[in-house]
């Protein structure tokens, strides 16, 4: 299964669980208010990866109301109903994939919650450099997600990916904190800090270009 079958896959697998999203993502809310905490107040052009219904905006328009925000997500559906929030005439919602949309420039910060643990390292590394690509000098990158525990648990994700991908729709391939480290400085980060939260297999990964 090449990049774009998997996501293809995702697409599908989103759009039918898009009526319970919010349920299920609403015990993340303490995380995704963290990631959104740590965001600098200047902020005010905002790049979202992954924003699926928008529920870490809910306190990002709380915290930077005049803030301008571009999301991207491959499910349409979810983003059908972040086009219904209250704050939805502040942001563009676009449907698509990371590897083939373009994400533009001169972002203050990209972010991301709970999104990125379906690419493998080396596929991780190209949305890195992309994503650095579209920062303003000094931008941050800010990251909430699901990691490994060692490399030993990263290795055995990928593999269970292996035996399953034609099979299940949805199987999470997070790295170590070591491997997201690598990447992140192999695209150019810099002043890079890994936070723990309320999720013991959670980091909010903080990145400076």
């Amino acid at each position: 299964m090449n990049l774009k079958e998997r996501n293809d896959n995702m697409r599908d697998f989103f759009n039918r669980k898009s009526d319970g999203y919010d349920e299920v993502h609403e015990q993340f809310m303490r995380t995704k208010n963290q990631l959104i905490d740590s965001l600098n107040i200047n902020a005010t052009k905002i790049l979202d990866l992954g924003a699926g219904t928008g529920l870490e905006l809910i306190h990002l328009y709380e915290r930077i109301p005049n803030a301008k925000t571009t999301v991207i997500d491959i499910s349409e559906n979810m983003l059908e109903k972040l086009k219904q929030r209250s704050f939805a005439s502040k942001v563009e919602t676009i449907c698509g994939d990371f590897f083939d949309v373009s994400f533009g420039e001169g972002y203050d910060a990209v972010i991301s919650t709970s999104a990125l643990h379906h690419f493998l390292k080396e596929t991780k590394l190209k949305l890195y450099r992309k994503i650095y690509d579209s920062l303003n000098p000094n931008g941050e990158f800010i990251n909430s997600d699901k990691v490994a525990s060692s490399e030993e648990e990263e290795l055995a994700c990928i593999e269970d990916y292996n035996l399953h991908k034609d099979e299940r729709a949805h199987i999470d391939t997070p790295l170590s904190i070591d491997n997201e480290i690598e990447i992140l400085q192999e695209a150019g980060f810099k002043d890079i800090e890994v936070l723990e939260t309320e999720k013991d297999n959670y980091r909010l990964i903080k990145a400076k270009k």
